[in-house]
């Protein structure tokens, strides 16, 4: 892969980085004040909401490190190598995480709002949980992939 895409996709990464950190520093804590005040009944959950948020984007964040980090053995002709794996490994690990904490997000919010109208958040919910998975069955093919052609490499090498 040559250095202009992978410096592509590098701009691609930090860009999605950026747009998340910016929805979660100046979005979320506004959008949660105004449902506050909206529906004081249910005011007391703005900062159980926030805290939600804030924990669900931490594995995101991190995956998405991860992915630079990835591209940047890849620049530096390390794609082939343990290190890749790992990261690969924390990616997927993040995106199953994701996936988890959005089950035990969903299955909250269907509990404590039994009866309301819940079809919008729960297909964003759906959503997010189908598109963690994809990430997750990606990165874990790819490292399946990636150590298997380590495993030949390194019999290769003890041949010759």
């Amino acid at each position: 892969m040559s250095r202009g895409s992978t410096l592509f996709l590098k701009i691609v990464v930090f860009s999605i980085g950026i747009a998340a950190l910016a929805i979660c520093v100046f979005y979320l804590p506004g959008a949660a004040s105004r449902d506050a005040a909206t529906h004081p009944e249910t005011a007391y959950l703005k900062y159980p909401f926030l805290i939600s948020s804030y924990i669900l984007a931490t594995p995101f964040f991190i995956a998405l490190f991860q992915t630079l980090k990835l591209l940047t053995y890849i620049d530096a002709n390390d794609a082939f190598s343990g290190i890749s794996v790992r990261s690969l490994k924390v990616i997927k690990f993040c995106a199953i995480t994701i996936v988890g904490l959005m089950l035990a997000g969903l299955a909250a919010a269907v509990s404590l709002f039994y009866g309301e109208d819940m079809a919008g958040p729960i297909m964003l919910g759906l959503m997010v949980i189908f598109a963690s998975s994809v990430v997750a069955t990606i990165a874990a093919v790819l490292q399946k992939l990636l150590q298997n052609a380590i495993d030949i490499k390194s019999e290769n090498d003890l041949t010759v």
